[in-house]
């Protein structure tokens, strides 16, 4: 299980390397503005429509299979982004982050706004399935960028942004998407073209960053000659295993909130609709404050997520045990504030082992292992709740399991302690042998 499964140690953050762009003025507020738009991107897809699920059930009720097939349209671009991010962070590496993220941004706006003018369900899951694609080319664009630009203390809390931007979003977007879907089921898909906006805005903001090796040569002869010299290593397959294989998990415990709050409100009783709004609404601002505390944590990220796999698990106890809703939410925040710090904490751990050359690549690979983690969520929690007997049991055994991967950090960080520990306690003349 990813408990077993301890992570490279990374590189500590430090901020001796200078960033290559300016990290102050307007050039660097739009710059940021837009890698955060753009990361947005993949959560309205997932998001947006769920408000109009069930209209899009009344419509097309006479389709056979419709019932399995509707919900599909919202799950189907997670499932995509996870499968499709690995092979968008090889082109990502060989065709230039900039250049593939303008095209995905405008060809996310084609596919998104698509069921538009679709009527067969089929096509309309086919189209969603292409907005996955686009996403996970985006996302891993945008997170590759922000490790382009940005290093050390500025690159840890550029991340964390990405994460409080993306969490705030989702709160909006379902807001959203069920103020103008009371027009129409259809009616929310014009949002998807809002990327039209950004797709210029990008071309025309984003520094296109030569590789490392390059950017102190004096002409393009130079240059190209330059990175062919650069030595090549085999990518860090090893490095990179045992952060996806968490990062997995620690997606199912991102999103067992704010997937699964409605549901146990309801086995509380809870039925309004407001209610169960404002308490996934605090447990979002909760997430949002998570990431804003690890942006101001000054620290390697891999220290912590021993700490951090505990405060998520001991929320998960709170809202197994709660009977009513005011335990259930402060266990979901508590939860929350984990989850908050886990996602910056898990992608930083995996950018710093990342050379320019290789971190299309395994930004893909992480953005993979979580939207895969998202994915199975659901899934995973209702065959757990069909073995244990209710949603709160399936809960409390993720939050048992959440509880033996950060026991399982925390082992494996002290036996490399105590292995740093007796190297250095070796005479001095070993030492130097």
């Amino acid at each position: 299980m990813p408990g077993s499964m301890s992570p490279t140690p990374s590189a500590p953050v430090d901020d001796a390397a200078p960033s290559p762009v300016a990290v102050s003025g307007p050039a660097h507020l739009v710059r940021v503005a837009l890698l955060m738009a753009g990361s947005c991107l993949p959560i309205l897809g997932a998001v947006l429509i769920a408000p109009v699920l069930p209209k899009m059930q009344d419509h097309f009720a006479s389709t056979p299979g419709a019932k399995a097939l509707v919900p599909l349209a919202l799950t189907v671009p997670a499932l995509s982004l996870a499968l499709l991010a690995p092979f968008a962070g090889v082109i990502v590496d060989r065709l230039g982050r900039k250049r593939l993220l303008v095209v995905t941004t405008v060809l996310y706006a084609v596919f998104g706004t698509a069921p538009l003018w679709l009527d067969s369900l089929g096509a309309i899951i086919a189209g969603r399935a292409l907005v996955g694609v686009a996403e996970a080319a985006i996302m891993t664009c945008c997170t590759t960028l922000i490790c382009d630009y940005y290093s050390g203390h500025r690159r840890v809390k550029y991340l964390a942004l990405q994460t409080m931007c993306a969490s705030a979003s989702a709160t909006v977007f379902f807001a959203l998407g069920g103020a103008v879907g009371a027009a129409g089921w259809k009616v929310p898909f014009w949002i998807y073209a809002v990327s039209l906006i950004l797709a210029p805005l990008m071309a025309s903001a984003l520094p296109n960053l030569p590789h490392p090796a390059a950017r102190t040569a004096t002409d393009e002869a130079t240059a190209r000659a330059a990175v062919s010299s650069a030595p090549r290593r085999p990518f860090p397959w090893r490095q990179l295993a045992g952060i996806c294989a968490l990062t997995f998990f620690g997606a199912m415990v991102f999103y067992t909130v704010p997937v699964e709050m409605a549901y146990l409100l309801d086995d509380l009783g809870v039925a309004n609709s407001g209610v169960i709004g404002l308490a996934t609404a605090i447990a979002s601002a909760a997430t949002v404050g998570g990431a804003v505390v690890f942006a101001r944590l000054k620290r390697s990220p891999d220290p912590m997520l021993p700490a951090v796999f505990a405060l998520c698990a001991a929320g998960f106890g709170v809202m197994f045990v709660a009977e009513n809703v005011p335990l259930l939410v402060a266990g979901a925040v508590i939860n929350c504030l984990g989850t908050g710090m886990l996602l910056p904490a898990l992608l930083t751990s995996a950018m710093s082992r990342l050379a320019f050359e290789d971190r299309g690549r395994g930004t893909g690979l992480w953005t993979a292992a979580f939207f895969g983690g998202e994915f199975v969520c659901p899934l995973v929690l209702l065959a757990v709740e069909a073995g244990v007997g209710s949603l709160a049991g399936a809960v409390g055994v993720l939050g048992v399991a959440a509880a033996l991967v950060a026991a399982g950090l925390w082992a494996a960080a002290r036996r490399r302690a105590g292995r740093v520990g007796a190297v250095d306690a070796r005479p001095l003349p070993e030492r130097l042998a």
